[in-house]
C-alpha cells in the first residue's frame, strides 16, 4: 500500500513538472513574440522609439589618465551644431577620449571605441546624433583649441 502511494506521488511530482514546464515554455515564447513586434531595436539592439529630439546636452574630453583636459565646460551649440572646447597648454591631442551626453534614445554615429586624434586643430572632428526614432540626424562639428602657454 505505501509503495503504490509512493508510485502515485512520483507518477503525479512528474506530470505536475511537465506541466510546469509546458507553461513557461509558452509563456517565454509569447514575450519573444511581444517584445519583437511591440518594440523594434536597431542594428546595435537599441530601442527604437517615437523620439525625434536629437541633440547633445554635455561634452567631455579626457586624457589618456582619463582625467578631464579641459579649461573650462565645452560650449556646446544646438542650432549651429558645434562644440567648443579648450584644452590645457601642453595636452595629448593625439590620444583624447570624447565623451557625449546624449537626450534620451538618441545614438552618436560613429561610436567611440578608442582615443581619438585630435592634433590636426584645422580639421575639426565630426559626429553625428542620432534620433531615438531613427528618423533625424545632426552632425555635430568638434573644435579644440589649446590654452595660449602660461
Amino acid at each position: 500500500m505505501v509503495v503504490e502511494n509512493s508510485n502515485l506521488i512520483n507518477l503525479k511530482m512528474t506530470n505536475m513538472k511537465k506541466y510546469i514546464m509546458l507553461v513557461s515554455a509558452l509563456l517565454f515564447i509569447i514575450t519573444l513574440w511581444v517584445r519583437c513586434t511591440d518594440f523594434p531595436v536597431d542594428e546595435d539592439g537599441l530601442l527604437i522609439t517615437t523620439r525625434s529630439e536629437c541633440y547633445v546636452s554635455n561634452f567631455e574630453l579626457l586624457g589618456k589618465d582619463y582625467q578631464t583636459v579641459r579649461t573650462k565646460a565645452a560650449a556646446i551649440d544646438t542650432v549651429a551644431q558645434t562644440i567648443n572646447v579648450e584644452v590645457f597648454y601642453g595636452t595629448d591631442l593625439k590620444n583624447l577620449w570624447p565623451q557625449f551626453s546624449l537626450i534620451t534614445d538618441a545614438k552618436l554615429d560613429p561610436k567611440i571605441t578608442s582615443f581619438v586624434d585630435f592634433s590636426d586643430l584645422t580639421k575639426p572632428k565630426q559626429w553625428t546624433v542620432i534620433s531615438g526614432n531613427r528618423q533625424v540626424r545632426k552632425t555635430y562639428t568638434v573644435n579644440v583649441s589649446v590654452q595660449v602657454k602660461p
